[in-house]
């Protein structure tokens, strides 16, 4: 009985008997924005316990040559630890952010590990190294259009904005219409021309020039004849390209039928929402009734004008098939039955005259719900005048909801506001594949019941009653 708590923490299988040493990967490294993903790691050795069989936890602190360590990064680092990685990006954004060092210069770095045995009678051990790194200046994370050949010519203010690539960072998209003219990429939309610009290099046209606060040579990329344009901006290697892309130019799309929410008014109907990265892709989702409809493409107001329709009258809604034409000769269109009732997204290509037509489905996924975490084959909610209701059992656990089925990054995601939200809370927001915030809604021990959902995807609007 006679037992004390500094025995407890002692087992001599765990006598650590070596000196604390503090080594990293790279002395002297230079930051490359290009490479993000690169580490400098920082290792260290067990140190002592004097034989007390006593745990060991570590500090790491990182901190600038001469401040002795008095407001360091510090990471915990617990027990039996001995190593840990900081990659490229998330050390230039350490130096610049947290210890004012300035973009592209060199800082001398010190590091230490302190450890810390759990027996007083063991003094805490440090080990101290040195290093230098070399920051980069980060490249822009927005970037634009403006010149003659934009639709906004010369006015900055309203440049026409870029989109910054998922999968290659430092590179930036613009996908549409371009006329007959010149342009250059600013970093903003500030009306000063003094700001940063990307220009053409004077050898070579797919080169880049950052030139900085307006300065250096004035030159400007030409487009000679008009049409629809993607344009590839790669900040990181100064590198651009420019391509011609054939294909329909029409800028705007609407639904027009008495299935559809904009009735037969083709003077105010509902649109088709443009693609950022692809001026060929329209969507358009709604809540269809029984009736026809198809698609306005052309001025509006005008029956005899540009239309989308389908090959055949009442064409299957599976197909993908469609064709674009004008007049009043030959008026397809989409029909929508009694058992067809439903909500619809319609993504329409009008590059290559392609339709996809899907019913829109939503799914409880988690083990809070019904299904559990099934994605691949889960239940569906049941559609009812334009809601999506699920009356049934809930239980302890999270859920959130999917409009879609296959794999967890295939589609759009109906996730709770906020993390662990409360199962009476109804407010939610829409993510899309695997791109987050993953929020759960989340019922306690005592919250399983039956419980009626209803969702209205038109309003933006979610109930959960409990039974």
């Amino acid at each position: 009985m006679n037992t004390s708590c500094e025995d407890l923490l002692s087992d001599s299988i765990f006598n650590y008997n070596d000196e604390l040493k503090l080594t990293t990967s790279n002395e002297e490294v230079v930051l490359d924005e290009r490479k993000p993903n690169e580490n400098v790691t920082f290792k260290w050795t067990t140190g002592t316990n004097k034989g007390t069989g006593a745990a060991i936890s570590y500090v790491l602190q990182i901190d600038k040559e001469g401040n002795d360590f008095a407001t360091p990064l510090e990471y915990e680092m617990g027990k039996n630890v001995f190593s840990y990685s900081l990659n490229w990006a998330t050390l230039n954004s350490i130096l610049i952010n947290t210890f004012g060092v300035q973009a592209g210069t060199t800082q001398i770095m010190e590091a230490r590990i302190i450890a810390t045995v759990s027996s007083p009678n063991v003094e805490k051990q440090i080990s101290k190294i040195a290093f230098t790194i070399t920051t980069y200046v980060p490249v822009s994370s927005q970037l634009y259009m403006v010149g003659s050949a934009t639709s906004v010519g010369w006015n900055v203010s309203d440049a026409l904005s870029m989109t910054l690539s998922t999968t290659k960072p430092g590179t930036f998209i613009y996908q549409g219409p371009l006329s007959s003219g010149s342009f250059k990429l600013p970093v903003s939309r500030d009306g000063c021309w003094c700001q940063d610009f990307y220009t053409k290099s004077s050898t070579d046209a797919n080169i880049m020039v950052h030139n900085i606060g307006g300065s250096g040579q004035d030159l400007q990329w030409q487009i000679t004849q008009a049409g629809q344009y993607k344009v590839t901006a790669d900040l990181l290697n100064l590198t651009i390209t420019i391509e011609s892309i054939v294909g329909s130019s029409f800028s705007q799309i609407w639904i027009v039928g008495d299935a559809s929410p904009s009735g037969w008014d083709i003077d105010n109907p509902k649109a088709f929402t443009q693609s950022q990265t692809n001026p060929f892709i329209f969507t358009y989702e709604a809540n269809f009734t029984q009736g026809d409809f198809k698609i306005l493409a052309g001025a509006k107001g005008n029956w005899c004008g540009e239309w989308y329709r389908p090959l055949t009258n009442g064409q299957s809604l599976s197909s993908t098939d469609v064709e674009q034409n004008s007049g009043c000769g030959t008026d397809n269109k989409w029909t929508i039955g009694s058992a067809d009732v439903g909500r619809y997204k319609i993504t329409l290509n009008t590059q290559n005259n392609t339709i996809s037509i899907k019913k829109v489905e939503l799914y409880i996924i988690g083990d809070g719900g019904p299904n559990g975490w099934n994605i691949g084959s889960p239940s569906a909610m049941t559609y009812s005048n334009g809601s999506f209701v699920y009356t049934g059992a809930l239980n302890s656990g999270e859920f959130k909801i999917a409009k879609f089925k296959g794999d967890w990054c295939d589609g759009d995601w109906i996730n709770a506001a906020t993390a662990n939200q409360n199962i009476t809370d109804g407010n939610y927001i829409i993510t899309h594949g695997c791109d987050g915030p993953d929020n759960k809604w989340k019922l306690q021990s005592g919250d399983a019941g039956n419980y009626e959902i209803s969702i209205n995807l038109d309003n933006g609007t979610m109930t959960i009653v409990h039974q």
